[in-house]
């Protein structure tokens, strides 16, 4: 094998970021990259804010080829019932395992904390949260009610 010297990788680590597998890291999120050190940004979990971080080449690497699944193996969310375009497939299985969507996310639902006036401290009422915009196009997907019958 034939390797000779060619920099100090800053360009292959730009490349990684930007090609190699799009959702670990973005171009824009790579701060800095000297002396063998890269700074990057990321997402926190828990508090949801942007936190930077540096650490060596090698280790930066190493963080990004965690994300790298084995030869053969595929995401699962892009087939299947998970994939974008089988909206019909999963309303055939919420029919078939007999789920209602909406009474999961009914369960879910907590209820806000009253929000009071700065000035008099009464209780305020929400009146609109979003401004919504007109529907391009409804659609009605059947689904399974209370009593197990399907309504369209």
């Amino acid at each position: 094998v034939d390797c000779k010297d060619v920099g100090n990788g800053d360009k292959a680590i730009i490349y990684l970021g930007r090609y190699l597998y799009r959702g670990v890291i973005r171009e824009q999120d790579i701060l800095q990259c000297e002396n063998g050190m890269v700074t990057f940004r990321y997402l926190h979990a828990k508090t949801g804010q942007y936190r930077s971080r540096t650490v060596t080449g090698e280790y930066f690497l190493y963080l990004l080829m965690l994300h790298v699944l084995p030869k053969g193996f595929r995401r699962a969310r892009c087939y299947g019932f998970l994939h974008p375009c089988s909206k019909k497939l999963i309303c055939f299985l919420q029919m078939v395992l007999r789920v209602n969507p909406l009474n999961m996310f009914a369960k879910k639902l907590k209820e806000r904390p009253t929000i009071t006036c700065p000035v008099c401290g009464a209780a305020m009422k929400i009146v609109l949260t979003k401004i919504a915009k007109p529907p391009a196009k409804q659609v009605h997907l059947p689904y399974m009610s209370e009593h197990g019958e399907i309504v369209m």
